[in-house]
């Protein structure tokens, strides 16, 4: 998932020579906030705060200042934790965002978050975070932008008032999240794909020829659930309406945050027909994923038998699929042994590697009982699991 993006800008129109000028904060009250606005795009939050001044990441804990996203309770608007810029840590460039939980009687101490953070220009600042990190959920809240300085630096702007924050909006705002829908992914980058970055110490579980009933998906999806590995089924589409004609596995794949691709309508040589049929089998599979998710269109499709031929590859683009092939195969299809099926996959995979097994098309018992053993293995080498989606850097597509 990504998450929450956070945009500081400042209201420019100034020539250089003025911003220069206009940069050192004003004395004795903190930076004022000109406008500001929360709202959710997909997976994300996006926090846009504009500043009357500019103001620098590195020089605000100096000044003893500080501008942070105050998230707070939906009823009684009570602060639950605040999300505040901090400067680069040593050695780096980029700013931070530091995160702390707030109760009604002290603020815990603050822990930088996993976030992206760019600096567009000196009056901007992008930063991208899963709102987990914060500590949100998609349910209500109410948040407010604050802008602070420290009290003893602080010139109350009239006797008898504090002076020493301002708050955007005055009172907090309401937002009312929704658990974002995946409902695509957007095919880009090379058209045949058979591995990851090499650079990268990930890689890709992937499962071919389901949905099944010896045993059925569940039995797999159990597996990842319990490992939190994520994981791509490459299904066919007339095996959907035969063994989950509800679409509770696919449904159930797509919460878990695994990536469902196609893998044709009846598994037949697609290279090998007609071009108006194998535009039939992606487009009819698709089809069947897509009414058994309640919406979801895959972008990833895996040739059956793995034959291909550049025309099939061009056709499947043209229709916004990438080709996604292997380069790792323990031949598990063959029955070979829970033994052989692990030790063939700890063995050859490696760094951006794609991992084909079965989880349909014949009795997958093998399959599912060297799954756990594989993952423990290849976690205990440092490996990290990924969809193919996430492998090859795709964008996800939510409502």
């Amino acid at each position: 998932m990504r998450a929450l993006v956070i945009v500081l800008g400042v209201a420019a129109a100034a020539t250089a020579t003025v911003a220069r000028a206009s940069s050192a904060p004003t004395v004795g009250a903190p930076l004022p906030i000109h406008a500001s606005s929360l709202a959710q795009e997909g997976q994300d939050l996006v926090w846009q705060l504009t500043l009357e001044q500019p103001f620098s990441p590195g020089q605000l804990a100096r000044d003893g200042r500080s501008l942070c996203l105050l998230i707070e309770r939906a009823r009684g608007g009570s602060v639950e934790g605040e999300a505040c810029i901090e400067g680069p840590a040593r050695h780096s460039s980029r700013p931070r965002i530091v995160y702390s939980r707030v109760s009604a009687t002290s603020t815990a101490p603050g822990h930088v978050i996993d976030a992206t953070i760019k600096r567009v220009s000196s009056s901007e600042l992008t930063a991208t975070f899963l709102p987990s990190a914060v500590g949100l959920g998609y349910a209500p809240l109410r948040w407010q932008a604050i802008s602070t300085l420290r009290q003893s630096a602080c010139a109350p702007p009239a006797m008898g008032s504090a002076g020493c924050f301002t708050l955007f909006p005055a009172t907090p705002a309401l937002l009312a999240l929704h658990t974002p829908e995946l409902v695509g992914c957007v095919a880009a980058g090379p058209s045949l794909v058979y591995q990851g970055s090499s650079h990268v110490r990930e890689i890709a579980l992937t499962f071919d020829d389901g949905p099944w009933y010896e045993p059925p998906p569940s039995a797999f999806l159990d597996v990842l659930e319990r490992e939190h590995v994520p994981a791509t089924f490459f299904e066919i589409g007339d095996n959907i309406s035969k063994y989950d004609p509800t679409g509770a596995y696919e449904q159930r794949m797509l919460a878990d945050g695994d990536m469902i691709g196609d893998h044709s309508w009846s598994h037949p040589d697609v290279a090998a027909l007609p071009v108006s049929q194998q535009r039939e089998q992606l487009l009819d599979a698709a089809a069947a994923i897509r009414r058994a998710t309640g919406g979801f269109t895959p972008c990833l499709w895996r040739p059956p038998y793995g034959d291909i031929s550049p025309s099939l590859v061009s056709l499947a683009r043209s229709l916004g699929f990438l080709t996604i092939m292997w380069d790792v195969d323990p031949r598990d299809w063959a029955l070979p042994g829970v033994g052989a099926i692990y030790e063939n996959v700890v063995t050859h995979v490696h760094d951006g590697a794609i991992v084909i097994q079965h989880f349909g098309g014949g009795p997958r018992y093998e399959t599912v009982q060297a799954l756990p053993h594989e993952i423990e293995t290849l976690r205990g080498e440092g490996y990290t699991f990924v969809t193919v989606a996430q492998l090859v850097g795709l964008r996800l597509i939510y409502k």
